[in-house]
Order: C-alpha cells, then structure tokens, then sequence
C-alpha cells in the first residue's frame, strides 16, 4: 500500500483523483440576495381586425 494504490488517500493524491477516501472541498451555496426578482409583466395580446 502507498502511492500506487487507488485505494488509499496517499494514492489518490498521488494519482491525482478524489474519491470516498479522498472527498473535495464543496464550494459554498448559493444564497440569493433579499431584494424580490422583478416579476415578468403578462404577454400583450394583439387584436386581429377583420378583413372586409
């Protein structure tokens, strides 16, 4: 056991992976702001005049 082997945290450091012996830092969530997001205004609907 030592650096060859995956199985081992010397090895994955080694190897250059991260696993269950090995776990990577997570980076802090995400925490939306206070202010409300701005709320979409309805679509406008067009009126269509009849052809005579």
């Amino acid at each position: 056991m030592g650096k060859g082997d995956k199985r081992t945290r010397r090895g994955k450091i080694f190897a250059g992976s991260h696993g269950k012996s090995r776990p990577k830092h997570k980076a802090a969530s995400f925490v939306p702001s206070a202010a409300p997001a701005e709320e979409k205004k309805p679509a406008r609907k067009v009126k269509v005049k009849a052809k005579e």
